[in-house]
């Protein structure tokens, strides 16, 4: 069996965000994406590395990645709730689209930009789709006419998926169907409807060997990390201890950013950073 969760985030980057492992990256990028986006080779801007994490030192998990037809892509795991994840996901968007005139571009050259956002948790009330898509549409026509054709926003809710392993389809299910049930998963019996895909079961027998013992500490402690911020802003919360939630806020940004502690807390950016204002002699 699996014994690590791919969902969280350290293990998803480890996974997803390595150079030996782009084929596994690229294979999840086309299975959510339309076939006119769909890319064959992928560069990583921020690879994985575990230096990055040495010492307690989390940074932001996400992927970031440019494709051979210079698509640009930042592709997040979000294992905590976080009901302002919208504004979260808009922000690093257009911060990745920034770097690209960082890198001495003109407006009319910035490339378009996806951004794909994997949750654990229910996010959108609207819909029971696993998959919801936003771009920029004309509103008086109700159509994409690609005069705005920068902006491409994914969401993939893994809660609302249900299916059993006979009821797969497509690519986008073998993923989502992974990344939900890698603890039942073996390399030595993979389900037939998984088994015929490739980069699933390459992505099964890496979970299985992908940590070495440094690696899995470092796993261990976000996990734990993960589950104590949980639970001390949910029981400060249910106590209705404003300052209580102040107070653990303070602590994370005495050793992390405004935005770690955002996506370590599901708090939007704005109140850490009124926080953080508030704390200054």
């Amino acid at each position: 069996m699996c014994k690590i969760n791919p969902r969280v985030d350290f293990a998803f980057k480890k996974l997803f965000g390595s150079e030996e492992n782009k084929d596994l990256l690229i294979s999840l990028i086309n299975s959510i994406v339309s076939e006119e986006e769909q890319v064959v080779e992928v560069t990583l801007k921020n690879p994985y590395n575990l230096a990055d994490y040495r010492a307690g030192k989390i940074s932001i998990l996400d992927i970031k990645a440019r494709s051979e037809n210079n698509r640009w892509f930042n592709v997040e795991m979000q294992i905590s709730e976080d009901y302002n994840f919208d504004k979260r996901a808009i922000y690093y968007w257009a911060k990745l689209v920034t770097e690209q005139l960082s890198e001495g571009m003109m407006f009319k050259e910035l490339k378009k930009t996806i951004s794909i956002n994997i949750l654990d948790f229910n996010f959108i009330p609207a819909t029971e789709e696993v998959h919801s898509c936003y771009k920029i549409i004309n509103t008086n026509t109700g159509k994409d006419d690609k005069l705005h054709d920068i902006f491409e926003l994914h969401y993939i809710e893994l809660k609302k998926f249900t299916k059993n392993y006979h009821q797969i389809e497509n690519a986008l299910d073998r993923w989502t169907t992974f990344l939900t049930k890698a603890h039942q998963l073996d390399k030595d019996h993979v389900p037939k409807e998984l088994a015929s895909d490739k980069d699933i079961v390459k992505a099964i027998e890496a979970v299985d060997r992908m940590f070495n013992e440094e690696e899995r500490l470092v796993y261990e402690v976000r996990m734990q990390s993960l589950a104590d911020v949980e639970s001390k802003i949910a029981s400060a919360e249910e106590k209705g201890m404003e300052k209580g939630i102040e107070k653990i806020i303070r602590q994370l940004l005495t050793t992390q950013s405004p935005e770690q502690v955002a996506k370590l807390t599901g708090l939007t950016i704005d109140r850490i950073i009124k926080i953080k204002d508030e704390t200054k002699p």
